[in-house]
């Protein structure tokens, strides 16, 4: 599937290296076929010492090596990127995009390229257990897709979505999905620590507590609301304590967050698109 190709980043911050290090783990290809654009010059020693790839200071010469390329860079400082790179592109090449609220039709009119495909993927992808939603233009083959699909992989789960505008919804929930349960674990751990715990005990307790829930989601496929019940005795403590959550608003402030991430996504989509438009 990727014999004889080269993959080339433009960016290679903690995302990008995620995707390094899951396609080196998943065998996709060696490391002499990934090629790393970034300006630091120590950044580029320490990818090269720890997996053992190509880098380089020059996104053009990145750009000219590529079969696949990676878009990993903040949206601020892709613009002045694609007109700097868009000259050097291969017209058969798959260009994919990781760059947050960009919509392919900003990267087509600034690559002049048509292949593409844009992708959310979350944090815990560096891990490989992330959630990554994408979709592609029409433009793109088959095989491409499967490609891309394969890449993707290497950082957790995916879904594909034929409709652009999920991405944005997909932003607001498995985007910035972890920061909602990192503050609902510190939290928890606060609490404990309120009540009498030390730290290290009720960030244990916590962490573990949320890891065994997750299980029992998985392996019992129930509803949660079915799960839910299941641990609530009439006028026992998880009672007490989820009607203080449901009066407290728990579940309004909750999609009130999400809805407020969702909209921010879609209005830095329309900046992006306007931005490129005056250009």
């Amino acid at each position: 599937m990727f014999e004889s190709q080269t993959i080339s980043f433009i960016g290679a911050g903690n995302m990008g290296e995620a995707m390094i290090k899951g396609i080196l783990r998943d065998d996709l290809m060696p490391p002499n076929q990934i090629l790393a654009a970034d300006p630091r010059a120590e950044r580029r020693t320490y990818l090269e010492e720890k997996y053992g790839i190509r880098t380089t200071s020059d996104n053009r010469e990145a750009t000219r090596a590529a079969n696949i390329l990676i878009l990993s860079i903040k949206p601020q400082v892709l613009p002045k990127v694609m007109d700097d790179i868009h000259l050097d592109l291969d017209p058969n090449a798959l260009v994919l995009s990781i760059v947050a609220g960009v919509r392919t039709s900003v990267i087509n009119k600034g690559l002049r390229h048509a292949a593409i495909v844009r992708s959310m993927p979350n944090t815990p992808g560096q891990f490989g257990v992330g959630m990554t939603v994408w979709t592609c233009t029409p433009h793109v083959s088959e095989s491409q897709r499967l490609q891309a699909q394969k890449i993707l992989q290497a950082l957790g789960k995916e879904i594909w979505m034929e409709d652009e505008g999920y991405l944005d919804m997909a932003t607001a929930l498995s985007g910035t999905g972890p920061a909602y349960v990192f503050l609902f674990i510190e939290a928890m751990i606060d609490a404990g620590v309120h009540m009498g715990f030390a730290r290290h005990i009720a960030e244990e307790m916590v962490l573990q507590t949320i890891e065994g829930s997750l299980t029992v989601v998985r392996e019992l496929k129930r509803h949660p609301a079915t799960l839910r019940n299941m641990v609530t005795s009439p006028g026992g403590t998880s009672a007490a304590a989820l009607y203080e959550m449901e009066k407290g608003g728990f579940r309004t402030i909750l999609s009130k967050a999400i809805f407020a991430a969702y909209r921010r996504s879609a209005a830095l989509g329309d900046a992006s698109e306007k931005k490129l438009n005056e250009d």
